[in-house]
């Protein structure tokens, strides 16, 4: 677990100037022992407080106790991760970290060793404006992937293991297409080579 938190800050430094900017949030989901699995999200407390203020604005908050049960709720209307065949994991009880750099923390539950896919939609903070995410997987055998979830994408991921990584399936499928265009381009070629050479055969015995 030491080695994931160290690879995260690392992939963090990028990140630093963005400390308190409330356009920039990071999304973790790391693998744990016994396959179990905890989410942390990571923003300024001004992207939080904006959030609630707009969301829930017919019932503002009076204590930090009540804020941090609206940050859950909202989390919890915005976030969604299914896997594999299109199962959505499960949320345990969330803890909110209060600070300029607030951090809310989930045990999630019901994903299975056997990780064939994630599908991400993570509009916490869609309702600020060039609102990004990193989203960042380390799961056990895998190597340390990071994604981008922002307006252009719709904040929304479709990813595949391929190998011992995660790839955006859109990547994937263009990477198999590319392929294929190869290919035929050589049967192509091939083809052409065989007719071309079986013509100058007959040209030469006529």
């Amino acid at each position: 677990m030491k080695k994931y938190i160290l690879i995260y800050i690392t992939g963090l430094f990028s990140l630093l100037g963005y400390a308190h900017n409330p356009d920039v949030s990071t999304t973790m989901f790391v693998e744990k022992e016994n396959n179990i699995w905890v989410l942390q999200i990571s923003s300024s407390l001004t992207a939080f407080q904006q959030e609630v203020r707009t969301h829930f604005s017919e019932t503002p908050y009076k204590t930090p106790e009540e804020f941090q049960q609206m940050v859950l709720e909202h989390i919890k209307n915005n976030l969604e991760i299914s896997y594999n065949n299109g199962s959505k994991i499960t949320f345990g009880k969330g803890i909110v970290k209060l600070g300029h750099e607030t951090k809310v923390v989930f045990e999630v539950f019901g994903i299975p060793s056997n990780l064939q896919s994630l599908q991400v939609t993570n509009t916490t903070f869609k309702d600020i404006g060039r609102s990004q995410s990193a989203l960042f997987i380390f799961k056990d055998g895998f190597s340390k992937d990071q994604f981008i979830l922002n307006n252009e994408n719709e904040h929304s991921l479709e990813l595949k293991a391929s190998g011992n990584k995660f790839i955006e399936s859109n990547k994937l499928k263009a990477s198999f297409n590319s392929t294929f265009a190869i290919i035929i381009v050589i049967s192509l070629l091939a083809f052409s080579f065989i007719v071309q050479k079986t013509i100058l055969s007959k040209v030469t015995i006529e």
